[in-house]
């Protein structure tokens, strides 16, 4: 049996992890498979137990619900994920010890990059949402220098997650159907600033109730990034760019955090050089 890896989560039929692992297996002529694999949260030690014993197993992701179930279950975390305070990636070492990594916070910079190496004379970040995903962008972004108005639906929630991961610095926590209406808010002098709105919740994914967001709660020039993939182009993203903001749409982040792990599991840089190409697999 050749090696392999997996992605764990509960649901799992939805994942896109495996296809694009495989393009890349595929593309490097790596002899190993990537697979999706149904945990439930009740099933997830068990899970972890019989892949321990298995040499030919080089970790998994993980999505919702297991991002932070799983950090007990494992030997070590690498400093991020102990920052960050949850786990999407655990790689197998080679004395069958179980180490976990975060490629979340990664993947989502990864788009950013370019406006990241400019200096900037203020940066802010509207970001919406408190589950798991919000916390490595929180995470990231305060380790950048950002200002964070973190919006939920449960303030308390929001200002919780904040003291624990972004402690230093003046952030906000308004309720997130403070962004939902219009506002008359004038906005200073933005020039010289960097400004983003995220949307790091469910809402308006294929299925959830829509994202209620005005844009007139954005600044001139922000950025919209939403990291949803289905559907890839969101309402959220449609009313930035009706707005006149610029885009990320969430292929950006599902990529990057997947070229991290690739590496951890198969030893090998995977060809983002195909990155188009994997793309118009991904929405065909």
């Amino acid at each position: 049996m050749s090696a392999y890896a997996e992605v764990i989560g509960d649901p799992i039929a939805q994942s896109k992890s495996p296809l694009i692992h495989g393009f890349w297996l595929n593309q490097l002529g790596i002899e190993a498979d990537y697979r999706a694999h149904h945990v439930t949260p009740d099933g997830l030690a068990d899970y972890i137990a019989a892949r321990r014993k298995d040499s030919n197993w080089r970790g998994c992701n993980i999505t919702m619900p297991h991002k932070q179930a799983m950090i007990p279950l494992l030997d070590r975390l690498d400093p991020l994920a102990q920052s960050i305070g949850a786990v999407n990636t655990v790689v197998r070492e080679a004395d069958g010890t179980l180490t976990g990594h975060n490629t979340d916070a990664g993947g989502f910079l990864e788009p950013l990059q370019k406006h990241l190496t400019s200096k900037h004379l203020f940066r802010m970040a509207r970001i919406l949402g408190t589950g798991g995903a919000a916390r490595a962008i929180v995470a990231a972004l305060a380790d950048e220098g950002f200002t964070l108005v973190l919006a939920g639906r449960n303030p308390d929630k929001a200002r919780a997650l904040i003291d624990e991961l972004a402690p230093d610095g003046e952030h906000h926590t308004p309720p997130l159907d403070h962004f939902a209406t219009l506002t008359d808010f004038e906005f200073d002098n933005r020039e010289g600033c960097f400004d983003l709105v995220v949307n790091a919740s469910p809402l308006g994914m294929r299925g959830q109730p829509p994202l209620l967001f005005d844009w007139s709660h954005a600044p001139p020039n922000a950025i919209a990034y939403d990291i949803i993939t289905d559907p890839l182009e969101t309402d959220f993203l449609k009313n930035a760019q009706a707005a006149g903001h610029a885009t990320i749409d969430g292929m950006h982040m599902l990529i990057g955090q997947a070229a991290l792990a690739f590496a951890k599991f198969f030893g090998e840089t995977p060809p983002r050089d195909k990155d188009a190409h994997l793309r118009k697999l991904l929405t065909s």
